[in-house]
């Protein structure tokens, strides 16, 4: 009976919100955003999804390209809508870019099959300019770069402040988004099949506690990307982390200072949906396993509520999961952090809320143990956390269709109306009846 009723109530709800969104009407396969919600051809879109970083990587040798197919195709099997990977691979072994401008066209290749494939499956990509860290060359490389050609840098942070690195990370953003995929015959720009666009895996400039330095930073990046392309939406890869416009949530920090801001970075123009990560077994290492979720509860109900209040834009947990190195791991523990993820996104979705998916970190195929870091989930060797993942797609999948029924019927109701006053209007003066 509290089954039915909880249902009931949901319908009610969704019938008074399904008035926001009847006017959003584009069926031209791109994603979206209204208020709090990411909208596909007129319904509200959730994304239930996965990283796999190593797609573009794996698909630049043809002979390995069956690990990206079926990665799509068991993801799809398990109803997940999104897919995040990396637009970069910055010098060193088997480089996307390996100098300044210039490209190996083997590895383009490699993503542009990554892209079509996605298409093939019904999955939409989020796509990442650069890298933080070191591994694929990193914001490091284009300042060895920078220092290579005579300018005089202090710190892998100069990637954010000299002229010359943003000159060579905005023509890598320019060469991205006018790319021609030789699979598909779209310009990347031009694709539906891309949802989004990413600053940066992870910014940090640990040199500028006050924020300012990425803030600027990401403002100008923003705009340039929007001055290309007025067709996707970009984020800009945080982590979450509070800054100095909300002193009073910066308790909910782990013990560090990055140099991001939340709030701050998430209102630039150009930034239209929020991001944030969640590994407390990385960020809480001193907490016991309820001790790292109650964290992850706080963690995530602050950042829905900020979402949803003040930056009025949606939010995608773009990274979240727990290592299987951890001290006295259990795949039951993982289900527990899985679930208590998916749990947020749900209830917070079923009310119209602004948390708009999650994309667990991260999917791998058979035969890729290389590649393994802890946190990978191989659909088929970890059936309790992939039925955890296929009831999350399922649930989202329900609210979706229900938005979609109700809009449906509003289409109805104003066609009937229209064809109401036409006959109102073509009978105006006539007698009716004896």
């Amino acid at each position: 009976m509290k089954k039915h009723f909880a249902y009931a109530f949901l319908l009610i709800f969704l019938l008074q919100q399904v008035c926001l969104f009847v006017q959003v009407e584009a069926g031209d396969g791109f994603i979206r955003t209204r208020g709090i919600h990411f909208m596909l051809n007129g319904d509200p879109f959730y994304a239930n999804g996965f990283n796999a970083y190593w797609l573009m990587y794996i698909a630049a040798d043809p002979s390995q390209r069956s690990k990206v197919t079926d990665a799509f195709r068991e993801a799809s099997s398990h109803g997940l809508t999104v897919a995040r990977t990396w637009a970069f691979s910055d010098g060193g072994y088997r480089p996307l870019q390996y100098a300044p401008g210039s490209y190996n066209e083997d590895m383009f290749k490699g993503l542009d099959f990554v892209i079509s494939e996605a298409r093939r499956y019904g999955i939409k990509v989020i796509l990442s300019f650069a890298n933080n860290y070191e591994s694929f060359g990193g914001k490091k490389q284009y300042v060895n770069w920078a220092r290579s050609h005579g300018q005089y840098l202090n710190s892998d942070d100069d990637f954010f402040r000299n002229s010359v690195v943003k000159g060579y990370y905005k023509n890598h953003i320019m060469t991205v988004l006018n790319r021609y995929n030789k699979y598909s015959g779209v310009v990347y720009k031009n694709d539906p099949t891309i949802m989004a666009w990413e600053l940066m895996n992870e910014p940090r400039c640990t040199s500028d506690h006050s924020g300012t330095t990425i803030q600027a930073w990401a403002t100008e990046m923003a705009s340039y990307v929007k001055s290309i392309d007025r067709n996707h939406l970009l984020e800009v890869g945080l982590e979450g982390f509070y800054g100095q416009t909300t002193p009073q949530r910066r308790n909910l920090n782990p013990n560090f200072d990055i140099g991001t801001d939340f709030i701050a970075n998430n209102r630039i123009p150009g930034i239209d949906f929020a991001t944030a990560h969640a590994y407390p077994d990385q960020w809480v290492t001193n907490s016991n396993d309820q001790g790292q979720l109650s964290f992850l509860n706080n963690w995530l109900d602050s950042h829905i509520q900020d979402a949803q209040y003040i930056l009025r834009k949606p939010l995608l947990i773009t990274e979240f999961g727990k290592s299987s190195k951890d001290s006295g791991f259990s795949s039951y523990q993982r289900d527990l952090l899985y679930n208590t993820v998916y749990y947020k996104i749900y209830s917070s979705a079923k009310r119209g809320g602004a948390a708009a998916g999650g994309l667990f970190w991260q999917l791998l195929s058979e035969g890729m143990n290389s590649f393994g870091d802890g946190y990978e989930i191989i659909l088929s060797q970890n059936p309790s956390t992939a039925n955890l993942i296929a009831q999350q797609s399922h649930k989202l999948y329900q609210i979706r269709k229900i938005f979609a029924r109700m809009r449906n019927v509003q289409r109805w109701k104003r066609a009937k109306a229209a064809r109401r006053g036409g006959w109102t209007d073509r009978n105006k003066g006539k007698r009716i009846g004896n």
